[in-house]
């Protein structure tokens, strides 16, 4: 926040020298190197660049015209046109007894408050969630924390895929090859076990298949006893989903799937004929995009030569009942990247056919998930891993590694421990990496007490919180934080100063894992305070101060594992 105050200043300043100049671009970075000082701008040497100015000159007028002896010991210029930041000691002890107060954690309230929907997890009706969906489910609801947390209006939907070809072939499997108590005993498997009988029986069997696109036919047009079986799957489905989402903490504001649109497809293909956006192509409508270089040979099919509709066709149906619906400034959808192409098309339609809008749409990508091996994570036999079995080895595993720590822990504890800390592991290892890259899955990585590791961060919590129950009278009340000397005190401060500008750069780029990398290095200061400032067996006003300290760490520490979805324990 303090970053935020600087940035505005320096905006100020450039304005009363160069009135007519951006300041847009104007931006306040914390300092590689600490020697220099806490926070820098290298926005002088553009804005100079542009206005025919030398950039020195317009640092050092830029520097005479601040005024920042309230937050600053120091500004000075670097290089060709630097300016360095010193935050003064009296600012940071401010700072600290704010956060101390509960008045915040170092993050700035935002100027103009966002309105974002965010569409991730999205798994398909009468199929088990996989592995494959946890990237975009434990992605998607950390960026929803993040938006959250950080002052910006949110709402998330969970986009289920509930129609389409495949319910012919669930339909006919019903009705024909139900084993009731199979389904009884696992519903989701039956259904699974269903589809890939009448599936595979079809590809080989042309009235089969035209059984089946007479099954769909009928639940098109609303046969009741279709809809019935339809909206059947739906409700078992959804409580599988539900199951696994609570088990994850993921929680959902709409769950719209795509039939909830399907009466608005012909008036979206209307609407496109209309404005000339799309056009009748071999008996299908089609969009081209021969004046986008990337785009050019890849038109979009929105309705099928049968008159049928697709993805495509349903997507844009939802961003026209989304804008209307909630008038979002940005659309986030969260998803692999094989699906790349597909929303640079989407997007490209949506500019055309709405381009008075001021909403935004984003794409947010991700890798695949590998084992050991480099190829893609599947069981030993190469089926699909469950995303239930995935979550149950996660917690076993944890579990006898608790119960190898603390023997004598009760039964239930441990089984709690467990569960945050298996859980909390598997969400961190996604989380971890950039996004964009594929990455490899790892029990013993994950579940390593050394580390870029949830486990890690979990423990130097709960060191936190265990010196705090042990300093028996502390009260934050007496703290003043001028005893405040040591360098490992400074940095774990400084450390603290940041956590504001960390979750605008996770925001900005939608990647979680510059916030996982800020934890590890801040538990690290941490660690390093603890080696050369004693706490519990310091005297006086310096055990008061540290306490302090470690309690302001604590709390941005705690809540960075919330933001990331991850439970803390009390022990460990």
């Amino acid at each position: 926040m303090i970053r935020s105050i600087i940035e505005q200043r320096v905006s100020r300043a450039v304005l009363e020298i160069l009135p007519d100049v951006a300041v847009d671009q104007v931006k306040v970075r914390p300092c590689p190197n600490p020697k220099f000082g806490d926070y820098q701008t290298n926005a002088l040497m553009a804005i100079a660049k542009r206005s025919g100015t030398n950039p020195r000159d317009l640092a050092t007028r830029v520097r005479d015209s601040l005024d920042v002896s309230d937050i600053c010991e120091s500004v000075e210029i670097a290089g060709a046109g630097f300016l360095n930041f010193r935050i003064s000691g009296d600012c940071v002890r401010r700072l600290l007894r704010e956060c101390l107060e509960g008045t915040h954690l170092f993050v700035a309230v935002p100027v103009t408050p966002l309105k974002v929907v965010l569409d991730f997890s999205s798994p398909n009706v009468a199929k088990s969630m996989h592995v494959g969906h946890i990237r975009s489910t434990i992605l998607g609801d950390c960026l929803a924390r993040v938006y959250r947390f950080s002052g910006h209006q949110v709402i998330t939907d969970n986009h289920i895929g509930d129609w389409g070809t495949q319910f012919g072939k669930l339909l006919y499997g019903w009705k024909h090859h139900l084993d009731e108590k199979a389904f009884s005993e696992n519903p989701i498997t039956e259904l699974e076990r269903l589809y890939k009988q009448v599936n595979d029986a079809s590809e080989a069997d042309e009235i089969l298949l035209e059984a089946c696109r007479s099954e769909l036919v009928r639940l098109q047009q609303g046969d009741p006893e279709n809809l019935r079986i339809w909206n059947a799957m739906i409700e078992i489905s959804k409580q599988q989903f539900d199951t696994i989402y609570q088990r994850l903490g993921v929680h959902f504001d709409h769950t719209l799937g795509e039939s909830a649109y399907n009466d608005a497809l012909p008036g979206v293909v209307s609407d496109l004929l209309e404005k000339g956006i799309a056009s009748e192509s071999d008996g299908a409508t089609v969009v081209f995009f021969e004046d986008v270089k990337e785009l050019k040979d890849h038109p979009a099919m929105i309705r099928k030569s049968d008159g049928g509709f697709n993805y495509a066709t349903t997507d844009l149906a939802t961003i026209d009942y989304r804008l209307r619906e909630f008038d979002p400034d940005v659309v986030i959808y969260v998803t692999d990247g094989r699906q790349q192409l597909h929303f640079k098309q989407i997007f490209e339609i949506f500019r055309r056919w709405k381009g008075d809008s001021r909403t935004k749409l984003e794409h947010v990508w991700f890798g695949a998930i590998l084992g050991d091996d480099g190829r893609p994570f599947k069981t030993r036999s190469g089926g699909t891993i469950k995303l239930a079995d995935l979550l149950d080895e996660a917690e076993e595993r944890a579990l006898a590694v608790v119960r190898e720590k603390n023997p004598d822990m009760q039964w239930e504890m441990q089984k709690e421990i467990a569960r945050c800390i298996g859980i909390g592991a598997v969400k961190y290892a996604d989380l971890l990496p950039n996004r964009n890259s594929d990455y490899r899955f790892s029990w013993d990585r994950m579940l390593s007490l050394q580390g870029n590791t949830a486990v890690y961060l979990l423990y130097a919590n709960t060191r936190i919180n265990s010196i705090i129950r042990k300093a028996g009278d502390y009260s934050p009340t007496d703290v003043t934080f001028e005893t405040l000397e040591d360098p490992a005190e400074w940095a774990l401060a400084r450390r603290l100063m940041n956590f504001g500008f960390i979750l605008e750069a996770v925001l900005e780029e939608s990647r979680p894992n510059y916030l996982c990398n800020y934890l590890y290095e801040l538990a690290s200061d941490i660690a390093a305070f603890y080696d050369q400032c004693p706490v519990l067996t310091a005297g006086g006003q310096n055990r008061t101060d540290r306490l302090g300290l470690c309690q302001c760490a604590g709390r941005v520490l705690a809540k960075g594992l919330e933001l990331l979805g991850i439970e803390t324990v009390e022990k460990m």
